[in-house]
């Protein structure tokens, strides 16, 4: 008998640059936090970043985003170096990704796409399939000329003469017919969701908010004492997870949903209503902070802002500030200074006394990963699902405290 060899094959990694602007307002610091973003988001999708290029701009270039003279230091680079993806840390007008792929020569999308692409891959459930499908036709939508003349340059011109603009328009009708129908799913599902949350209103409920990556599927894994899917990237939980959570006979549902982003494409935000109807109803919130992020704050006011657009601010909240354990102080906080050089991290009790926790009033500190001061953050929650719980039932304050849901 011959033995017939099987190879794998690896899916080669694309390298990619990243190109952002600093613009006025803008430190160099800043822009390099952003595009340090920007690659994170690259490596959870699956490239290899190899190179940042940015431009201190008074405002983008309307043709080609960046000046010509920066496109063609980036067109030298992706030439010589046979980079595969070249990344906008903005979203991009079709124009503008039309001029900059004709120069180029290469792969162009912008940080919506890349966010958007990121999704799609992330999304397990029929609703997070449908979100994520409907939040991409509709960046399509306005792009297809770009991705028709893409294609034209791909095929050749014999056959795709003048046809283009009738199959351009086609499309667009093909494409707005589906944007209906999915949203028309969508609002089924809603209905459906609507129902699971009517069927459970009895149950005080608290929500885990923060930005993408701090660690509420961890939370929620510690708290509620279950498995739900936690990996050190981006945007690793797209459904919402709800759970049944009882601290001393009081009963009451802990959420979990997507994390926020600075930029978050707005369509993707529209179409995840459903979703983020679990943070709009919530009675508590529990905003995660990275306290290890060295621009945690920057992380606190994207989130902040988003509920805030969202109409979820004005919520009781409780401030968790995680990841304690990797926190390395390198500034004077308060009235305790640190060298720079130090590797110390703040003893708990020093944490209470910082600035954090008076200015995000009220704040616990803790480390999921190791249940660093977990029985706190119980507490805590105890102390105000209580409070919630007795304004529901005055008289009869855990009357259902078996309740199935």
């Amino acid at each position: 008998m011959t033995k017939v060899k099987f190879y794998e094959t690896e899916l080669k990694s694309e390298r990619a640059i990243l190109v952002g602007i600093i613009l006025p307002g803008t430190s160099d610091a800043q822009q390099k936090e952003f595009l340090d973003e920007l690659a994170f988001l690259v490596s959870t999708a699956g490239g290899i970043t190899e190179r940042y290029f940015t431009q201190r701009m008074q405002k983008p270039e309307r043709a080609t985003f960046v000046g010509t003279g920066k496109l063609e230091e980036i067109q030298t680079f992706v030439k010589a170096e046979e980079i595969d993806l070249v990344v906008f840390d903005d979203e991009l007008s079709p124009m503008q990704l039309r001029n900059i792929e004709a120069e180029l020569k290469v792969k162009v999308i912008d940080r919506s796409n890349l966010i958007l692409d990121i999704f799609a891959g992330r999304a397990q459930s029929a609703q997070a399939k449908t979100q994520v499908e409907l939040a991409q036709l509709q960046y399509m939508l306005p792009r297809l000329t770009r991705m028709w003349t893409h294609l034209e340059r791909q095929k050749g011109g014999i056959g795709m003469r003048g046809p283009g603009e009738s199959q351009i328009e086609t499309d667009r009708r093909i494409i707005k017919d589906k944007i209906v129908l999915l949203k028309e799913k969508l609002k089924l599902i809603d209905r459906q969701n609507e129902t699971q949350r009517k069927n459970r209103k009895d149950l005080v409920r608290v929500s885990l908010v923060g930005y993408t990556n701090v660690g509420k599927s961890t939370i929620m894994n510690m708290l509620s004492k279950s498995e739900v899917f936690a990996e050190n990237k981006l945007f690793a939980t797209l459904d919402t997870t709800v759970r049944k959570v009882v601290f001393e006979n009081v009963p009451f549902l802990l959420s979990d949903t997507v994390g926020f982003i600075r930029k978050l494409p707005h369509n993707l935000i529209e179409s995840f209503k459903s979703t983020l109807d679990e943070v709009r109803e919530a009675d508590i919130l529990l905003h995660v902070v990275d306290i290890s992020h060295q621009n945690f704050e920057d992380q606190i006011a994207v989130v902040n802002e988003t509920l805030k657009e969202m109409g979820a601010i004005d919520k009781t909240m409780i401030t968790v500030f995680n990841k304690i354990d990797a926190y390395k102080p390198t500034l004077i906080l308060e009235d305790w200074e640190v060298d720079n050089e130090t590797e110390a991290t703040l003893p708990l009790s020093d944490f209470k006394n910082t600035w954090m926790a008076k200015h995000n009033s009220p704040a616990i500190f803790i480390s999921a990963l190791n249940k660093q001061n977990a029985e706190d953050l119980r507490n805590r929650i105890y102390e105000e699902v209580k409070i919630v719980n007795q304004k529901i039932y005055p008289f009869n304050n855990f009357l259902y405290q078996n309740h199935e849901i």
